[in-house]
């Protein structure tokens, strides 16, 4: 395993909601800034929110409010509560790690929406 796992993602229907989990095997993680990026096929990998080590989240701005991020520095997980999922939401959702100029990722988890 690398140093950040996911897991949550999975199908839904439209309008339904999922919440990915991020579990990092780092104590790099009390240093981090942590974040889910999604690539959709055919297109980039997107920033979808980041959250600072003091908690502070940022979120893309096609998201609407739809999706929360939030951190358990104990458990060191990273977490992204997604609701009202659309199919455009169809995509690898990332975990992504950043301590200093170093970055780290995890192997990705497949939502896809269904409408």
């Amino acid at each position: 395993q690398g140093p950040l796992v996911e897991s949550g993602g999975g199908l839904v229907q439209a309008g339904g909601s999922l919440k990915l989990s991020c579990a990092a095997s780092s104590t790099l993680f009390s240093f981090a800034s942590m974040g889910w990026y999604r690539q959709a096929p055919g297109k980039q990998r997107e920033e979808v929110a980041t959250i600072t080590l003091g908690a502070r989240p940022s979120y893309a701005d096609f998201l609407k409010g739809r999706f929360t991020i939030s951190r358990d520095n104990a458990k060191k997980t990273v977490y992204l509560q997604m609701s009202s999922l659309k199919p455009d939401d169809t995509a690898v959702y990332y975990c992504w790690m950043s301590v200093g100029r170093n970055e780290y990722w995890g192997q990705g988890t497949q939502v896809t929406v269904s409408s």
